[in-house]
């Protein structure tokens, strides 16, 4: 499984709860990434919760230790055509899913995620822990 990856949310959530399963595979990566868009869930997430200071601190924690790519505009171009090619298939998912997505196709990383639905983005590589 070694390679570059980009985490989607809820494999942060489970990294930032111990999940030992996803702390053994990630240590088996050679780059991991966020995309500001995972960040952006993980603060919305932190700030509805019922420990907003302290989920607010392991998120910053996170994020001064990961490298972050930001959405652009080469992600909006991907987004464009992703969201466009589902469309077409008739199979839409979340739209915070299609900036994952664009930010994997962006820079060719592998999206590990639990998520079925990032299946149907037929221009990626996706792995489900």
């Amino acid at each position: 499984m070694p390679g570059s990856l980009l985490l989607d949310t809820n494999i942060v959530i489970a990294l930032l709860a111990g999940d030992a399963g996803v702390r053994h595979r990630l240590a088996e990566a050679d780059l991991t990434f966020l995309s500001s868009t995972v960040l952006g869930e993980l603060h919305y997430g932190a700030r509805n919760s019922t420990h907003v200071k302290d989920n607010l601190a392991k998120i910053d924690a996170l994020a001064a230790r990961s490298a972050i790519l930001p959405v652009d505009a080469a992600t909006a171009w991907h987004y464009g055509r992703i969201k466009s090619a589902l469309r077409a298939k008739g199979r839409p998912i979340p739209e915070n899913d299609i900036w994952i997505a664009s930010v994997a196709e962006q820079y060719d990383l592998t999206l590990v995620t639990r998520d079925e639905h990032f299946k149907e983005v037929e221009a990626i590589k996706v792995e489900k822990w």
